[in-house]
């Protein structure tokens, strides 16, 4: 079988990897999303502070963004199937310490580090590069916005799931429930096999080191803007992750309505990946995701500006929801146009550390500042101010490759 054979097997069977790769996404994205739900008794029964808790949830988020460009490289060289065991065991040992720990340092080293580290092995960064080696680069961003609506899946499912858990066992043999339920991703991971050297894409790009990948990205406009602009993605969404069932609860309205928020903002965040994965394919991404920006800000805008009851909730968890992850598909394409597929992985992993950092900032300045001002205001209305400067940030990126000299072919 010639090379070409083997480019085109490639591109035109990639659905059984797509799936697992969905359903690992669910996975990892799952238990992540809802632990908002675990704040309250958690903390009520060690007597820890909202700090403690969001100190640890900020560096899971930092620890996730560090871990990423560095899985999504030894994905790249090694292969992504190592990479997601490696996701699983992480993954569930971190539930697992979080579950029993004693002391604020062990939620640190459990919900902190490992989950973060876990997540990093198991996210959208490697799922998705290993999605785009398997398709054609007119399909990558419906595939992308698959793995997205995926993820999302997990929000819509593990919100529920996770509040009746803690109902019906409490919060810690939940989580040890959770634990287990991360080593189902090991079992998938075969699927997904292969390295960037394996997949058919890769063999018709030209030949380039590691090191010249990062020079490359990093004396590139265009790829700057967008990583500048994804932090923004990730102060907002990852706020409202850890912090929005507690600011339900702050203003007097029941517990049910953070469920309701949470898995509407997730249901609707399927929908919201698959259509921008099918608007990518059509229209200017850095415009897409300008508006995406601005959209954002508008909704949390009216949100605080009116009075918050059950409907008010469930309104803004819907439009939410349709830009939350929304995001990922654009970006994500955007790193494989300007560079292509062979070092997407780690490419991605940098453009998505941006990411987590904003993650951390979202998330340890909620808990922080909720402590110094009593309320969740200041962060939300800093949230706002980001959304118009990512939607500026993205709006003069070129949708491109970047111009190279002649290569020797890979």
């Amino acid at each position: 079988m010639d090379a070409a054979t083997r480019s085109r097997g490639t591109v035109s069977a990639p659905w059984l990897a797509i799936s697992a790769g969905c359903v690992i996404a669910l996975l990892t994205f799952g238990p992540r999303s809802a632990i908002g739900f675990f704040q309250i008794p958690m903390l009520a029964d060690n007597g820890w502070s909202r700090e403690d808790f969001a100190l640890a949830i900020a560096l899971q988020n930092l620890f996730w963004g560090l871990g990423q460009p560095l899985f999504g490289a030894i994905a790249d060289r090694f292969g992504t199937a190592r990479v997601l065991v490696l996701s699983g065991v992480l993954y569930a040992a971190g539930l697992a310490i979080t579950a029993v720990a004693p002391t604020p340092f062990w939620l640190v080293i459990g919900s902190g580090v490992l989950v973060g580290l876990g997540v990093a092995a198991g996210s959208f960064g490697i799922v998705l590069a290993a999605f785009a080696r398997r398709v054609s680069a007119e399909q990558r961003s419906f595939v992308f916005g698959l793995g997205t609506a995926a993820g999302s899946a997990g929000m819509f499912v593990f919100a529920p799931l996770s509040q009746a858990l803690i109902d019906s066992y409490g919060w810690s043999d939940s989580l040890m429930i959770l634990s287990a339920m991360m080593l189902l991703v090991p079992l998938l991971a075969y699927a997904l096999r292969g390295n960037a050297a394996s997949a058919g894409a890769a063999r018709v790009e030209m030949a380039q080191t590691m090191g010249a990948a990062l020079r490359e990205a990093f004396a590139t406009k265009g790829y700057l803007l967008l990583t500048t602009g994804f932090f923004v993605c990730g102060f907002q969404v990852a706020f409202i992750t850890a912090h929005f069932p507690a600011f339900i609860a702050d203003v007097g309205v029941a517990p049910v309505w953070a469920v309701t928020a949470l898995a509407l903002i997730g249901f609707f965040n399927i929908i919201g990946s698959i259509s921008s994965g099918l608007i990518g394919q059509r229209y200017s991404k850095p415009h897409f995701l300008a508006l995406i920006y601005i959209g954002r800000s508008i909704a949390v805008t009216a949100f605080l500006l009116t009075p918050i009851t059950p409907t008010t909730i469930v309104v803004f968890s819907i439009v939410m929801g349709l830009l939350w992850l929304s995001t990922v598909p654009p970006t994500n394409a955007l790193v494989a146009i300007m560079f292509g597929t062979r070092y997407l992985g780690m490419l991605g992993g940098l453009v998505f550390l941006s990411h987590q950092i904003g993650s951390f900032l979202g998330v340890w300045l909620g808990g922080y500042l909720y402590e110094v001002y009593g309320s969740y205001d200041v962060v939300w209305w800093l949230g706002v101010a980001l959304g118009l400067f990512a939607a500026i940030v993205h709006w003069p990126i070129r949708e491109a490759p970047v111009e190279r000299g002649v290569l020797a072919p890979a």
